[in-house]
Protein backbone atom coordinates (compact mmCIF):
# COMPACT_ATOMS: atom_id res chain seq x y z
CA UNK A 1 0.00 0.00 0.00
CA UNK A 2 2.80 2.05 0.24
CA UNK A 3 3.55 2.68 -3.31
CA UNK A 4 -0.03 3.54 -3.39
CA UNK A 5 0.16 6.16 -1.49
CA UNK A 6 3.47 7.69 -2.60
CA UNK A 7 2.28 7.77 -6.39
CA UNK A 8 -0.81 9.71 -5.10
CA UNK A 9 0.89 12.31 -2.95
CA UNK A 10 -1.24 11.16 0.25
CA UNK A 11 0.78 12.23 3.58
CA UNK A 12 0.63 8.94 6.23
CA UNK A 13 -1.78 9.73 9.09
CA UNK A 14 -2.70 13.68 9.17
CA UNK A 15 -6.37 14.63 7.73
CA UNK A 16 -7.93 18.24 7.77
CA UNK A 17 -12.10 17.97 8.94
CA UNK A 18 -13.54 21.50 8.31
CA UNK A 19 -10.55 22.94 9.28
CA UNK A 20 -9.89 21.14 12.25
CA UNK A 21 -6.31 18.71 11.66
CA UNK A 22 -6.29 15.58 12.99
CA UNK A 23 -4.68 12.12 13.54
CA UNK A 24 -5.74 8.79 12.05
CA UNK A 25 -4.42 6.19 14.16
CA UNK A 26 -3.70 2.64 12.77
CA UNK A 27 -5.59 1.14 15.98
CA UNK A 28 -8.84 2.89 14.33
CA UNK A 29 -8.91 6.09 17.26
CA UNK A 30 -8.84 9.80 15.54
CA UNK A 31 -7.03 12.39 17.74
CA UNK A 32 -7.46 16.24 17.31
CA UNK A 33 -4.50 17.83 18.70
CA UNK A 34 -5.68 21.22 19.53
CA UNK A 35 -8.67 20.31 20.81
CA UNK A 36 -6.55 17.36 22.91
CA UNK A 37 -9.41 14.99 22.48
CA UNK A 38 -9.89 11.03 20.94
CA UNK A 39 -12.49 9.90 19.35
CA UNK A 40 -13.83 6.09 19.36
CA UNK A 41 -16.38 4.68 17.49
CA UNK A 42 -18.56 1.82 17.65
CA UNK A 43 -16.76 -0.23 20.35
CA UNK A 44 -19.82 -2.35 20.98
CA UNK A 45 -18.48 -3.73 24.78
CA UNK A 46 -20.40 -6.74 26.00
CA UNK A 47 -21.03 -8.02 22.48
CA UNK A 48 -19.91 -11.78 23.13
CA UNK A 49 -22.35 -11.89 26.28
CA UNK A 50 -25.07 -9.96 24.31
CA UNK A 51 -24.66 -13.25 22.15
CA UNK A 52 -24.65 -15.82 24.95
CA UNK A 53 -27.86 -14.82 25.95
CA UNK A 54 -29.30 -15.53 22.77
CA UNK A 55 -27.35 -18.69 22.48
CA UNK A 56 -24.67 -17.83 20.15
CA UNK A 57 -21.41 -18.59 22.13
CA UNK A 58 -18.96 -16.45 21.06
CA UNK A 59 -15.71 -16.21 23.09
CA UNK A 60 -16.34 -13.51 26.17
CA UNK A 61 -13.06 -11.97 24.96
CA UNK A 62 -14.37 -9.36 22.97
CA UNK A 63 -14.65 -6.41 26.04
CA UNK A 64 -11.10 -7.21 27.34
CA UNK A 65 -9.13 -6.70 23.60
CA UNK A 66 -11.35 -3.76 23.49
CA UNK A 67 -10.65 -1.62 26.69
CA UNK A 68 -6.77 -3.10 26.65
CA UNK A 69 -6.56 -1.21 22.86
CA UNK A 70 -8.24 1.60 24.27
CA UNK A 71 -5.79 1.75 27.16
CA UNK A 72 -2.87 1.73 24.48
CA UNK A 73 -4.18 4.17 23.03
CA UNK A 74 -5.00 6.66 25.68
CA UNK A 75 -1.40 5.98 26.83
CA UNK A 76 -0.01 7.24 23.96
CA UNK A 77 -2.29 9.91 23.33
CA UNK A 78 -3.25 11.20 26.49
CA UNK A 79 -5.90 13.55 25.60
CA UNK A 80 -8.17 15.93 28.05
CA UNK A 81 -11.51 14.80 26.14
CA UNK A 82 -12.68 11.25 24.99
CA UNK A 83 -15.99 11.43 22.61
CA UNK A 84 -17.05 7.48 22.02
CA UNK A 85 -19.17 8.19 18.80
CA UNK A 86 -22.23 5.73 19.87
CA UNK A 87 -22.78 1.97 19.79
CA UNK A 88 -20.65 1.97 22.90
CA UNK A 89 -22.33 -0.79 24.06
CA UNK A 90 -24.19 -3.88 22.29
CA UNK A 91 -26.81 -3.43 23.78
CA UNK A 92 -29.29 -1.01 26.04
CA UNK A 93 -27.95 -3.56 28.83
CA UNK A 94 -24.46 -3.89 27.94
CA UNK A 95 -23.11 -1.45 31.07
CA UNK A 96 -24.59 -3.14 33.59
CA UNK A 97 -23.55 -6.72 32.55
CA UNK A 98 -19.96 -5.13 32.36
CA UNK A 99 -18.18 -7.16 34.96
CA UNK A 100 -16.47 -5.75 37.81
CA UNK A 101 -12.92 -6.01 36.28
CA UNK A 102 -13.86 -4.09 33.75
CA UNK A 103 -15.63 -1.66 35.03
CA UNK A 104 -12.45 -0.91 37.08
CA UNK A 105 -10.14 -0.76 33.93
CA UNK A 106 -13.23 1.69 32.37
CA UNK A 107 -13.18 3.77 35.12
CA UNK A 108 -9.31 4.35 35.32
CA UNK A 109 -9.47 5.15 31.60
CA UNK A 110 -11.99 7.86 32.36
CA UNK A 111 -10.08 9.07 35.30
CA UNK A 112 -8.89 12.92 35.16
CA UNK A 113 -10.67 13.12 31.71
CA UNK A 114 -13.95 14.63 30.34
CA UNK A 115 -15.93 11.60 28.60
CA UNK A 116 -18.74 11.49 26.72
CA UNK A 117 -20.94 8.61 25.45
CA UNK A 118 -22.81 9.28 22.10
CA UNK A 119 -26.17 7.73 22.26
CA UNK A 120 -26.39 5.02 19.32
CA UNK A 121 -28.87 2.91 17.62
CA UNK A 122 -27.61 -0.33 19.94
CA UNK A 123 -27.09 2.34 22.96
CA UNK A 124 -29.87 4.79 22.83
CA UNK A 125 -30.43 5.13 26.48
CA UNK A 126 -27.46 6.29 28.57
CA UNK A 127 -25.27 3.71 29.84
CA UNK A 128 -25.88 2.60 33.55
CA UNK A 129 -23.03 2.77 36.48
CA UNK A 130 -20.02 3.41 34.24
CA UNK A 131 -19.94 7.46 34.57
CA UNK A 132 -19.35 10.25 31.91
CA UNK A 133 -21.63 11.88 30.27
CA UNK A 134 -24.39 11.13 27.82
CA UNK A 135 -25.05 13.01 25.09
CA UNK A 136 -27.59 13.03 21.37
CA UNK A 137 -24.31 14.91 19.56
CA UNK A 138 -21.39 17.14 20.63
CA UNK A 139 -19.71 19.79 19.04
CA UNK A 140 -16.23 21.28 20.00
CA UNK A 141 -14.39 23.32 17.77
CA UNK A 142 -15.16 23.26 14.07
CA UNK A 143 -16.51 19.65 14.59
CA UNK A 144 -19.57 18.06 15.31
CA UNK A 145 -19.53 14.59 16.84
CA UNK A 146 -22.68 12.12 16.51
CA UNK A 147 -23.44 8.22 16.01
CA UNK A 148 -25.57 8.35 12.40
CA UNK A 149 -23.96 10.56 9.53
CA UNK A 150 -26.44 13.13 8.12
CA UNK A 151 -28.26 13.02 4.90
CA UNK A 152 -26.63 15.26 2.32
CA UNK A 153 -23.56 17.80 3.23
CA UNK A 154 -22.64 18.23 6.66
CA UNK A 155 -19.64 19.83 6.64
CA UNK A 156 -17.65 19.21 10.03
CA UNK A 157 -19.37 15.69 10.88
CA UNK A 158 -17.45 12.82 12.43
CA UNK A 159 -19.48 10.03 12.90
CA UNK A 160 -19.50 6.00 13.05
CA UNK A 161 -22.33 3.66 12.61
CA UNK A 162 -21.22 2.23 9.30
CA UNK A 163 -18.08 0.69 9.57
CA UNK A 164 -16.07 1.35 6.94
CA UNK A 165 -13.43 -0.44 5.22
CA UNK A 166 -11.47 -0.47 2.02
CA UNK A 167 -10.18 -2.73 -0.75
CA UNK A 168 -7.83 -2.19 -3.08
CA UNK A 169 -5.81 -4.81 -5.55
CA UNK A 170 -2.21 -4.06 -6.10
CA UNK A 171 0.30 -6.20 -8.03
CA UNK A 172 -2.90 -8.95 -8.59
CA UNK A 173 -3.26 -8.93 -4.68
CA UNK A 174 -6.78 -7.82 -2.72
CA UNK A 175 -6.41 -6.14 -0.04
CA UNK A 176 -9.15 -5.34 2.62
CA UNK A 177 -8.78 -2.96 5.78
CA UNK A 178 -11.15 -0.86 8.47
CA UNK A 179 -10.73 2.67 7.42
CA UNK A 180 -11.26 6.19 8.10
CA UNK A 181 -13.41 7.80 5.34
CA UNK A 182 -13.38 11.21 4.35
CA UNK A 183 -13.76 13.76 1.80
CA UNK A 184 -11.67 16.73 4.08
CA UNK A 185 -15.63 17.92 4.88
CA UNK A 186 -16.81 15.24 7.10
CA UNK A 187 -15.14 11.79 8.25
CA UNK A 188 -16.96 8.67 9.03
CA UNK A 189 -15.09 6.48 11.36
CA UNK A 190 -14.17 2.61 11.21
CA UNK A 191 -15.56 0.73 14.02
CA UNK A 192 -12.73 0.66 16.97
CA UNK A 193 -14.69 -2.74 19.43
CA UNK A 194 -12.50 -6.02 18.51
CA UNK A 195 -15.98 -7.81 17.23
CA UNK A 196 -17.35 -5.57 14.70
CA UNK A 197 -17.68 -6.09 11.29
CA UNK A 198 -17.25 -3.60 8.17
CA UNK A 199 -18.86 -2.40 4.82
CA UNK A 200 -16.71 -1.35 2.48
CA UNK A 201 -16.96 2.73 1.84
CA UNK A 202 -18.25 2.36 -1.96
CA UNK A 203 -21.59 0.24 -0.62
CA UNK A 204 -24.63 2.31 -1.52
CA UNK A 205 -24.71 2.77 2.12
CA UNK A 206 -22.10 5.53 1.77
CA UNK A 207 -23.82 7.15 -1.24
CA UNK A 208 -24.30 10.84 -1.28
CA UNK A 209 -22.15 11.63 2.37
CA UNK A 210 -18.72 12.43 0.43
CA UNK A 211 -17.86 14.29 -2.75
CA UNK A 212 -17.11 11.90 -5.35
CA UNK A 213 -13.62 13.60 -6.54
CA UNK A 214 -12.62 14.46 -2.81
CA UNK A 215 -13.03 11.00 -1.42
CA UNK A 216 -10.02 9.15 0.58
CA UNK A 217 -10.01 5.76 2.27
CA UNK A 218 -7.32 6.12 5.20
CA UNK A 219 -6.53 2.48 5.80
CA UNK A 220 -5.54 0.54 8.75
CA UNK A 221 -2.55 -0.87 9.12
CA UNK A 222 -0.04 -3.01 11.35
CA UNK A 223 1.57 0.08 12.27
CA UNK A 224 0.28 2.80 10.30
CA UNK A 225 -2.78 3.91 8.52
CA UNK A 226 -2.55 3.98 4.31
CA UNK A 227 -4.29 7.35 3.02
CA UNK A 228 -5.77 5.69 -0.27
CA UNK A 229 -7.39 8.09 -3.15
CA UNK A 230 -11.15 7.27 -3.63
CA UNK A 231 -10.37 6.53 -7.81
CA UNK A 232 -8.04 3.21 -6.25
CA UNK A 233 -10.48 1.94 -4.39
CA UNK A 234 -12.61 -1.68 -5.81
CA UNK A 235 -15.86 -2.87 -4.06
CA UNK A 236 -16.13 -6.58 -2.10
Amino acid sequence: MSAVCAENGLENGTVDVAGEPAVCDRRGALFFPHLQLLAVSDLHLEKGSSAARRGSLLPPYDTAATLALMQSVIDDFRPRIVVSLGDSFHDGEGAARLPEIFRTALSALMAGRDWFWVSGNHDPDPPTGVGGESVREISLGSVLFRHEPSAGEAAGEIAGHLHPCARIVQRGRSVRRRCFATDGSRMIMPAFGAYTGSLNVLDRAFAGLFRRDGLVAHMLGVERTYPIAGRMLRPG
